[in-house]
């Protein structure tokens, strides 16, 4: 009996010390910490502690929020992706959760207005959040959705720059002023800044993506991908406007009450 139960513990620790730090499996995703180590750049510079504290909130967010599949096959690494792009702006807010999001629709590869997916009929949308009948809902490009993670070392990140807009729109109003991430006497200054570096990206001299000058609510949306993607050329480049979107994300304003 003892050489017996012996060897099952052996087995029984074989087994853990090979599942530890790779998957964990749960209802209908597993976590792939290798894949996270290897694809999000984010969470592979996060210390062990806060590994835990993003798949905590990983896991929180698929267990909430529905991923579709619109015309294709949905994977566990879109899954992941996703979710990630979800967490990272608002890792350093414990608890957070997205009211105004219900489903991720993800279609195959870019899309227009009317949401076609397949055709040449001006196919150029790679993402958006729904308003009206679609209310809740994000659209996401697959391929876009994974495009954004690839490259480590550009500033966009289709994903991040949609759940900027979902941040934005926390507040109920989505005009590039996140008030759910800001004190009101900070939205003076925010405003001052978006001005002052609309007119630079206006002239040609700024290195922010021109789709910043649209509108205040894509300029937010555009430096908050530039923000989590090249933090470091962001705050080279912009010091005075990488000092406030690391205020507002890291909750120094970070509205009370």
């Amino acid at each position: 009996m003892i050489p017996f139960i012996l060897f099952t513990c052996i087995v029984l620790a074989i087994i853990y010390f090979f599942v530890k730090g790779r998957k964990i499996t749960t209802d209908d995703f597993t976590i792939d910490i290798p894949f996270l180590n290897r694809e999000v750049l984010f969470f592979a510079n996060l210390n062990e502690s806060q590994k835990k504290q993003f798949i905590t909130d990983l896991k929180d967010f698929l267990k909430e929020i529905k991923i579709t599949g619109v015309h294709t096959a949905i994977t566990n690494e879109d899954r992941l992706l996703v979710a990630s792009g979800a967490i990272i702006p608002v890792f350093n807010f414990p608890g957070w959760k997205y009211r105004n999001l219900t489903e991720v629709l993800l279609y195959a590869n870019t899309f227009n207005k009317e949401f076609e997916s397949e055709g040449n009929n001006e196919r150029n949308i790679l993402g958006m959040v729904g308003n009206g009948y679609l209310e809740g809902k994000m659209l996401l490009s697959q391929q876009a959705l994974h495009e954004s993670f690839l490259n480590h070392t550009d500033k966009r990140n289709t994903v991040i720059h949609e759940f900027a807009h979902l941040i934005d729109k926390a507040d109920g109003d989505t005009n590039g002023v996140p008030l759910v991430l800001m004190q009101q006497q900070y939205v003076i200054p925010w405003l001052d800044m978006i001005h002052t570096e609309m007119e630079k990206i206006k002239t040609g001299h700024s290195d922010i993506d021109p789709y910043a000058y649209t509108n205040k609510t894509e300029f937010f949306a555009v430096v908050s991908e530039y923000f989590f993607e090249r933090p470091d050329l962001l705050e080279q480049h912009h010091p005075q406007l990488f000092k406030l979107m690391q205020q507002m994300f890291e909750g120094t304003h970070k509205k009370t009450g």
